[in-house]
């Protein structure tokens, strides 16, 4: 095992439930090590009762339904990115960002030189769903992200460049019966943030434009079309997305994007007459293994433990919580409430979680303690609290649980706790910068985000 990356290591590994508890008074999970790189069959069951639900997977695992010819990612390039698409998120909020007596992720301050119209990073999402668009539909796997939405494709014509290469066949709208551009005159276009004014010079078709945290940029016409998502009788007919034509900046194989954010251009605000404004999804715990997108419910919230959703008044894309405290090997930090005032950003597409340094350095030092078995080693990239696995085939860790305002105290999974060798936690800046609750510590929890109630919830074990 010694030869095997840390990347690696973590994300081919299994795992056992189980909870010991060690003479220290602690508790611990045991984390399996496994090289084998193979899609395994894993029970995920969405809760929903009436919604729709798609397969969703990580895209450069085996299960991913576009293998990548391109190598993947190294991990400190996917940390590197990390970090932009973090810095981003938290520029927007600002630094003094605050939680008001509504519940509200408050922003105070921005810096105009980060418009609010601006995307994330999207080299840092990882996880896909395959959809239908058009008629005849014609299949196209789209990365999701909870932070961004406008939808988009790539759509013929589109050389190469300046679109990227692709697995599959570019959208081609004049194949499809039911497509048609947004004219200029759409109220559909007037609620575009972009940069330019939304029409074209001659044609007067509306024309959008993304540009990201990262630098890329997609532009094109802004469309509507049928969507289908798991059947056809789940199709939404006059789907609003970008036909895009030109695009830079992105490196790859993809089809597009699904924005699930709170804005008015993204899947879950045009279909919420239909599923009720709520959507969840279940990130599995390793590349291997599957999960699952649904929209709409009819469940409840049975089974989930829930707390307030924060929202921003001036970036309605974010969803928001608030964390209370953490709570190490079973025993709470006792933190302090006000150090989480920022609030926090439950985002798909961050993939560390960032906390503030107080409560940051609390759970590092409180990790270290319960991991004394295992000398230290160096830190990577922006994770430094790291140990040396070489020669183990199985690792004992001290759990850890987020505890959301309200008393609801979700148990991260294994997975969703080490990240290679190095423990999935960063700090911020400060303690007066926005947290982020990144898709590391989601893993094999159904997440609900019941928009309708201002509710989040946690599902431990859906996938």
């Amino acid at each position: 095992m010694a030869s095997v990356s840390p990347l690696l290591l973590l994300l081919l590994c299994s795992y056992h439930s189980v909870v010991a508890h060690a003479g220290d008074g602690q508790s611990y999970k045991v984390l399996e090590l496994n090289s084998e790189a193979v899609c395994s069959e894993r029970n995920a069951i969405s809760s929903s009762l009436s919604g729709t639900t798609v397969a969703l997977n990580h895209r450069h695992g085996p299960c991913s339904p576009v293998p990548s010819s391109k190598k993947r990612p190294t991990e400190e390039e996917l940390l590197k990115r990390d970090q932009l698409r973090a810095e981003h998120i938290q520029r927007k909020f600002a630094m003094n960002a605050a939680v008001d007596g509504a519940g509200d992720l408050q922003q105070s301050k921005v810096s105009s030189s980060v418009p609010t119209k601006l995307g994330s990073s999207l080299d840092t999402l990882e996880y896909v769903i395959s959809v239908g668009l058009g008629t005849p539909a014609v299949t196209q796997t789209v990365t999701i992200d909870t932070g961004s939405d406008v939808s988009w494709v790539q759509c013929n014509p589109c050389p190469n460049p300046p679109c990227y290469a692709q697995t599959g066949a570019l959208f081609d709208p004049a194949k499809s019966s039911t497509y048609r551009a947004v004219s200029c005159a759409a109220a559909e276009c007037a609620q575009l943030e972009q940069q330019g004014n939304g029409c074209g010079a001659t044609n007067y078709e509306c024309q959008y434009g993304v540009q990201y945290g990262d630098g890329s940029t997609t532009n094109g016409t802004y469309s509507r079309d049928t969507l289908t998502l798991s059947g056809a009788s789940d199709a939404v007919k006059g789907f609003q997305f970008g036909c895009s034509h030109v695009e830079s900046g992105f490196s790859d194989q993809t089809d597009g994007l699904m924005g699930l954010g709170g804005g008015a251009q993204s899947l879950v605000s045009q279909t919420a007459a239909a599923y009720g404004n709520s959507f969840s999804y279940c990130l599995p715990p390793t590349s291997g293994s599957s999960g699952f997108l649904t929209l709409g419910g009819g469940g409840g919230v049975s089974g989930f433990v829930t707390t307030r959703m924060l929202r921003s008044r001036q970036i309605p894309t974010f969803y928001g919580a608030r964390l209370q405290d953490i709570a190490v090997g079973g025993k709470q930090l006792g933190l302090s409430p006000s150090v989480f005032a920022a609030g926090s950003v439950v985002d798909s597409g961050t993939i560390i979680t960032r906390l503030p340094p107080t409560a940051y350095s609390a759970l590092s030092s409180a990790f270290k303690a319960g991991m004394k078995q295992y000398r230290s080693a160096p830190a990577r990239s922006i994770l430094d609290t790291c140990f040396d696995f070489a020669g183990q085939t199985q690792i004992s860790i001290p759990t850890v649980a987020l505890v959301f305002s309200g008393g609801a105290a979700i148990d991260l999974d294994p997975n969703g706790i080490m990240y290679g060798n190095c423990l999935a936690f960063a700090a911020t800046g400060d303690d007066g910068t926005t947290g982020i609750i990144g898709n590391v510590q989601q893993r094999t929890f159904e997440v609900l985000y019941d928009v309708g109630s201002s509710t989040l919830g946690f599902r431990s074990g859906a996938c």
